[in-house]
């Protein structure tokens, strides 16, 4: 009985893992399409114009929309 209770907490955790997984992949997958000019700033950066990127902070090299 012990061993299937362990068993049981095993497959739990990792049906849990594979879903932090999934949702971190659909989370990334969000996050790198264009910016606003308000969250290239937010994110500590400045807008260059010229190329429509963010220079710096967390958005460092992302299109500016």
């Amino acid at each position: 009985m012990r061993i299937r209770r362990i068993l049981a907490a095993v497959i739990a955790t990792a049906a849990l893992a594979g879903l932090g997984l999934t949702s971190a992949a659909t989370t990334t997958a969000a996050v790198t399409g264009a910016l606003t000019p308000g969250e290239c700033e937010k994110g500590g950066g400045t807008v260059d114009w010229a190329t429509n990127t963010c220079k710096g902070g967390t958005g460092d090299g992302q299109p500016v929309d």
